[in-house]
């Protein structure tokens, strides 16, 4: 269970905007998440997109194939919300309810788990997405946040 706050992961998506994200940065989010993954032996399928085309996919080691649709599931989430996947599943489990009963959206179309990130260029928004599928939901959006945080301090040199 997370202890996270819905306002908590609100905080993070504010604090991940990037000063650009082009094609080329879009792959190179990927090429960070397969080598964080890597090096710790994560089990998981790792997608970036930029814009809704898909930029960098890899399934690792030890990954399950059906999580190839909890990322199509996260990514519908992220791109009707624009907000992380987790924001939202914790925004209807701290009012007492759980997204597909609040929402009444289909949980074979759309997953409210941690695992799905939009990505934020300042003074432009929502130009991308980052999905991690293979670890418990709040582990998948941890791995996330380092890798944008990643990104974004690399960008910043």
């Amino acid at each position: 269970m997370s202890t996270l706050t819905a306002a908590q992961v609100a905080e993070q998506e504010a604090s991940l905007v990037l000063s650009s994200f082009t094609l080329a940065d879009a792959v190179g989010l990927g090429a960070i998440a397969q080598s964080r993954a890597e090096s710790e032996d994560l089990p998981l399928i790792i997608q970036v997109r930029h814009g809704r085309r898909i930029a960098f996919m890899v399934s690792l080691p030890g990954s399950q194939y059906d999580s190839e649709n909890w990322i199509n599931r996260k990514a519908a989430v992220v791109e009707k919300f624009d907000t992380s996947t987790l924001y939202q599943k914790l925004r209807y489990t701290e009012r007492g309810t759980n997204f597909a009963d609040a929402t009444g959206l289909s949980t074979t179309e759309f997953a409210a788990y941690g695992g799905g990130m939009p990505i934020a260029v300042g003074n432009v928004g929502i130009v991308g997405s980052i999905y991690a599928s293979g670890l418990p939901d709040v582990e998948d959006h941890a791995f996330l946040v380092e890798c944008l945080r990643e990104l974004q301090a690399a960008q910043s040199l």
